[in-house]
């Protein structure tokens, strides 16, 4: 019976790669209809029983308000920065500025640096070039930055971390970045 229960949450555990899967087929078929439908469900739960992915365990719990409001931010953010480096490219052209700039982040897992480094790039102008992953220090490229711009490029590249610590953080990297805990 425990071998049936534990099989049943295995199951539930895969529900969101099926969902995801079957997504994707429908949308690599381009057509929605029952069949496609059908199909692509009945090839999810082939794929997700066959090639079982191992339980990864992050430490993180899902705030919804706010995990909400970082992709809102995003959101913003990607509207703000295209503004911005369409600015810097009809002024300044090829003579635009950029500059490299040191942060040091608070948090220590390995998911909420990915994260940040992913969101930091998704709007243009900024990415990360390098993390220094023993020493937690992401190297971020900067458009149309000054020499007296770096403390700005470090207070928005921590408050990102700040955010996306509140969406999906572990309460332990919530304290810290709340400044509950000593910083590290």
């Amino acid at each position: 019976m425990s071998e049936r229960i534990a099989r049943r949450g295995g199951l539930v555990r895969r529900l969101p790669l099926v969902a995801w899967l079957t997504v994707v087929w429908v949308m690599l078929w381009g057509t929605f209809d029952l069949g496609t439908l059908f199909f692509g469900l009945v090839v999810a739960v082939f794929v997700a029983t066959l090639f079982p992915t191992p339980t990864i365990n992050t430490n993180m719990s899902v705030r919804p308000l706010s995990l909400l409001a970082l992709v809102g931010y995003l959101a913003w953010d990607l509207v703000i920065s295209t503004a911005r480096v369409s600015w810097q490219a009809v002024t300044r052209g090829p003579r635009a500025t950029a500059g490299i700039v040191a942060v040091t982040l608070r948090t220590d897992s390995d998911h909420i640096i990915a994260m940040v480094a992913n969101a930091l790039s998704l709007a243009p102008g900024k990415f990360v070039l390098q993390i220094d992953r023993v020493n937690r220090i992401c190297y971020v490229y900067a458009l149309g930055m000054q020499v007296e711009d770096a403390e700005s490029v470090r207070r928005e590249v921590l408050a990102l971390e700040r955010r996306v610590v509140r969406a999906v953080g572990s309460a332990n990297d919530v304290a810290l970045v709340s400044g509950t805990e000593g910083r590290a």
